[in-house]
């Protein structure tokens, strides 16, 4: 669960992007245990945005996703950051066959640092992407590979990046087809959710 400073019932731009962050956490975790990425008893069920999500219990993905996040947060403070991707490959073939894009836009000028917007018309915003990525299923290949995961930030040209993270090239994929889902907004950040998957039928 996201705290959110508040100034005045408003949410600060520190607030927001730790709201975006929450949401990448909670979606990315969706799509690990949805996509059967790994052993459903390696999630547990927890309450978030009034629906039952599962979040995994993996010590390495929790740290992994834990930094991703904290720097994450800051640059998007910094209005740095464009894109986040999650990508799923298949470890045999280093194929990229799914990816999941969280495009970044930035609401007002960057003088504006508070949102008057309701928190709870925000939680429910993503609560309606999180069912669509929910069923998601529905329609996306069956991974029926060994497939691993990572994070892409796509940011500005002239960032500085921290010893820790590299330059990578983007992940294409062969014969792609895209969904796109519902955007939420906090009026300071407003994130869209793209999946883009192998369309193994052409």
């Amino acid at each position: 669960m996201a705290t959110v400073q508040k100034t005045k019932s408003a949410i600060t731009l520190k607030g927001s992007a730790e709201i975006i962050c929450d949401y990448l956490n909670c979606g990315i975790n969706s799509i690990l245990f949805q996509r059967g990425i790994y052993p459903p008893e390696t999630f547990k069920s927890v309450e978030n945005y009034e629906l039952t999500m599962f979040m995994s219990q993996d010590k390495k993905i929790i740290e992994f996703l834990e930094k991703t996040l904290v720097q994450l947060k800051e640059w998007l403070v910094q209005r740095y950051v464009n894109k986040i991707a999650l990508i799923i490959t298949n470890v045999k073939t280093r194929e990229t066959l799914e990816r999941w894009d969280f495009k970044v836009e930035y609401e007002g000028d960057s003088s504006e640092q508070v949102s008057d917007k309701p928190l709870p018309t925000i939680k429910k915003e993503i609560r309606d992407v999180v069912r669509q990525i929910t069923a998601s299923v529905t329609y996306l290949p069956l991974l029926d590979c060994l497939c691993s995961f990572d994070v892409q930030i796509y940011t500005k040209d002239d960032i500085e990046l921290p010893e820790e993270w590299t330059e990578s090239e983007p992940a294409n994929i062969k014969n792609a087809q895209s969904v796109r889902m519902k955007a939420f907004s906090t009026n300071l950040h407003k994130m869209e959710t793209v999946v883009t998957y192998k369309n193994t039928e052409l």
